[in-house]
């Protein structure tokens, strides 16, 4: 798995926004990243949880930051 990764994607005919994942020592950290994010103006787009459907143990949190990219943690 790596570190960092980062990927661009086509969504609607105007829009191109980046993926920005992270990983994070543990959970803690995932829920504190994503709270500062969302107090300096993240749209949420998926509040931190264990995310099964990804992989076992997998626990994520996923924002919009203000620029329009996305960004996971993980």
């Amino acid at each position: 798995m790596s570190d960092f990764w980062i990927g661009s994607r086509q969504t609607g005919q105007r829009l191109r926004e980046s993926h920005l994942a992270f990983s994070a020592p543990d959970r803690g950290a995932v829920t504190a990243i994503y709270d500062a994010e969302v107090a300096s103006g993240a749209e949420v787009l998926f509040e931190p949880r264990e995310r099964p459907e990804f992989h076992a143990g997998y626990f994520a949190a996923f924002v919009r930051v203000p620029d329009g990219n996305y960004a996971c943690h993980q």
